[in-house]
Formats: structure tokens, C-alpha cells, sequence
């Protein structure tokens, strides 16, 4: 692992970024792709950790359907089995002559007819255990039901920052000099308004013999829009002011850090604030290149298109010519 013995002395480091300072008790990123932390917690069981709210409400679709499926198909085997101990002649309907797994097919059967209350009636429970056990799991299916419609009912109604962060970032060309650039768009129907950035750099600088992760806040050009509803790329100039002042492509490829981006907006559909953020390790960074314009007039020349497939297209461009009037200078 590479560090940086001397960082530009101007650039003021910060003390709220919220992470460790020791490297060696700091594993990996920061921040990773999605925004999520990089931390995971030990110390507690596994269920004192565990939100299993949040957990719901912000797994994938597909992980949060796939979840629900096991769950009830779970609970109706359990249900199942227990009628089937209970014994098949208690449930009036089910012919008992009939194979064994066809027997306990129409026991599960009636366990999810009961489960979801709707009882078509061929099948119906005779003695006690039996009736107090579908009593019992109608219960649990009306309450399980409770739950999954509020999760369903707040997956769909959270507010989110529908919005994504180009793969890259670049050191492109800034007026007389260079900058470091965040490229980011929304990318649904939402009306984002107010929308502030902020970027810190995280990385680790050799200090009186040792190794300390030292976070800097850098200066954007603009940090708070109006309204967020085309491209937006965030610009940090490389001044004398900047910790990468001085760098040059050879650091970025040699040396560790990590650029964390922070993106906050009110969204007027829900009247509230939605964030988001991400990182931008130094091997994410790419030297001396531009963003592609993402927007262009229709034919008629009567409404603006955002593309959204050329959030991540960038050309290469030459910095030798920036870099040797940045050294003039």
C-alpha cells in the first residue's frame, strides 16, 4: 500500500468526516458503489444488529419478492406438517385412502386456503387441535399480511434520490488549469429542487513517522443548484488550495484514496429531502479526459433530451499543455 509523504500544506484537513483515523484498523473503502457503508458490526447477536425494517424496505425487488415467497411457502409446509401429525382424518373433505404425499398435498393445500382466509369449504377442520390450529394460523396469516402490505406499502411509497453517479471521475481541463469532476443525472420522472453537493478525499498521509487517514473537504465551483433536472457535473478546480494540488497521473495510479461524493435535494412530490452518495476510489479515476455533453434539442427544437446512456462517455483529451501552464503559472 502506497502513501502520500507530503501533501499540499495549504489544504486544510477536516475532523467531521465521520471514519477512523488509523489505516491499519480501516479495511477496504470507505463508501462502496451504492452509497452503503463499508462497516460490518460484530460485538452484538446477530438479531440486536439486524433492523430487519430497514432490511426489507432496501433489498433488491427481486431479493424482497423472492423473500416473501419462501416465507409463505415456509409457513404453509410448517402448518402442513402439523395438521398431517395431527392426523388426515381430522380434516373432513381429504380422502384418506388416497397416497400418502397426495394426502399431505391437500393438507398444504388447505393450510394456505386457511393461511390467506379465503376457506374455499371442500376442506374443513373436525376435532379440537385441528380447529385451534387453523384458528391459529389464520391469525398468523392475517398478521403476516399486515406486515407485508406495510412493507409493499413502504417500499412503494419511500422517497429516494433517484439518482446515478457516472462509473468514473475525471481529471479533465478546467479554465487555466485542472479539476476534478463528478458527473451525475436523475434518471426518473421526480422533480428534484435545491439540490447540494459535497465531496471529501480520504486518504492516507505519512505524519511525523506514521501512517494517519486524513480527510480534506474539497472546494466544489458550485455546490448548490436550483433544480436538478439535466446532467449535473460537479467540478473541484485543483488550485493551490487543493490536496491534489501537484498531483500528477503517476500519484493517482500509485498512491490510495478515496473521493466521497454526498448528494442531497427536496423532492416537491413527497415534500422531503432525499440523499444519496457514493465513492470514487483513485484506481476510479481517470487522468486527463471529458465528459460528453448528455443533452441535445429534438428535431423541432421544442424540448431538451437527457441521455441517459452517455452518463459515462468521456473522451480522452491532452493535460500535458494544461500541466506546463499550471507550472508556469
Amino acid at each position: 500500500m502506497a502513501f502520500f509523504s507530503k501533501i499540499n500544506s495549504k489544504a486544510r484537513a477536516t475532523e467531521s468526516s465521520g471514519y477512523g483515523t488509523n489505516p491499519e484498523n480501516y479495511g477496504g473503502r470507505f463508501i462502496n458503489k451504492d452509497g452503503s457503508s463499508n462497516v460490518s458490526k460484530r460485538g452484538a447477536s446477530y438479531m440486536n444488529r439486524i433492523s430487519w425494517f430497514h432490511t426489507m424496505l432496501d433489498m433488491p425487488t427481486w431479493k424482497f419478492l423472492f423473500v416473501l415467497f419462501v416465507f409463505y411457502t415456509g409457513i404453509n409446509f410448517v402448518f402442513a406438517c402439523l395438521y398431517y401429525a395431527i392426523g388426515i382424518e381430522y380434516l373432513d373433505g381429504i380422502d384418506h385412502t388416497g397416497p400418502e404425499w397426495l394426502q399431505f398435498g391437500k393438507a398444504y393445500f388447505f393450510s394456505a386456503q386457511t393461511f390467506t382466509t379465503v376457506g374455499y369449504g371442500h376442506i374443513s377442520p373436525n376435532g379440537f387441535l385441528t380447529s385451534a390450529l387453523a384458528a391459529t394460523e389464520a391469525l398468523t396469516g392475517l398478521l403476516s399480511f399486515a406486515i407485508a402490505t406495510g412493507l409493499f406499502y413502504g417500499r412503494f411509497s419511500k422517497p429516494r434520490a433517484f439518482i446515478k453517479f457516472a462509473d468514473k471521475a475525471l481529471i479533465s481541463p478546467y479554465r487555466d488549469a485542472t479539476g476534478f469532476m463528478v458527473r451525475l443525472t436523475p434518471y426518473k420522472n421526480t422533480n428534484l429542487l435545491d439540490a447540494e453537493a459535497r465531496m471529501t478525499l480520504g486518504m492516507g498521509v505519512e505524519e511525523d513517522g506514521e501512517i494517519v487517514n486524513r480527510f480534506y473537504t474539497l472546494d466544489l465551483q458550485l455546490h448548490n443548484i436550483n433544480a436538478l433536472t439535466l446532467s449535473w457535473t460537479l467540478v473541484h478546480p485543483i488550485t493551490e488550495d487543493s490536496p491534489f494540488y501537484g498531483f500528477t497521473k503517476e500519484d493517482f495510479d500509485r498512491l490510495e484514496g478515496e473521493v466521497i461524493v454526498y448528494i442531497k435535494a427536496f423532492d416537491d412530490m413527497f415534500s422531503a429531502t432525499v440523499a444519496t452518495r457514493t465513492s470514487y476510489t483513485f484506481d476510479e479515476i481517470v487522468y486527463g479526459a471529458k465528459f460528453d455533453i448528455m443533452y441535445s434539442e429534438n428535431e423541432s427544437n421544442t424540448r431538451t433530451i437527457l441521455h441517459l446512456d452517455k452518463l459515462n462517455s468521456y473522451k480522452k483529451v491532452d493535460m500535458e499543455a494544461v500541466t506546463s501552464a499550471q507550472i508556469l503559472k
